[in-house]
């Protein structure tokens, strides 16, 4: 059996419905230096349509993604207790050359 890897097909609807936010922290900042883009992106999204959505939308050469499920924190406000949701991070690196400016708008 030879293992066939087929690119998702990801609406336009979709595709902007992956990428949530940018994250803007220093350290996603530092990793600008290495073609690298942060995005929050939904606790279901995989690697590919991640992929797909970031390559559709901003028109770039993307080689990789890496996430990261961040748990959210339990917090306390005036002694009730509550929990802040789950979120999920894609690091993207992008091909030599490419960039994305997440200041300006979609």
């Amino acid at each position: 059996m030879s293992k066939t890897t087929t690119k998702p097909t990801v609406s336009q609807e979709r595709m902007y419905d992956l990428i949530l936010a940018p994250v803007i922290t220093e350290k996603a900042t530092m990793g600008s230096e290495h073609n690298q883009v942060t995005f929050k992106v939904p606790l279901d999204a995989s690697k590919p349509e991640i992929k797909a959505a970031v390559e559709g939308v901003f028109k770039v050469k993307v080689t990789a993604v890496n996430t990261v499920v961040v748990k959210g924190k339990t917090k306390r406000f005036r002694g009730t207790v509550y929990r802040r949701s789950d979120y999920k991070k894609a690091v993207v690196t992008l091909a030599e050359g490419q960039t994305i400016d997440v200041t300006t708008g979609v």
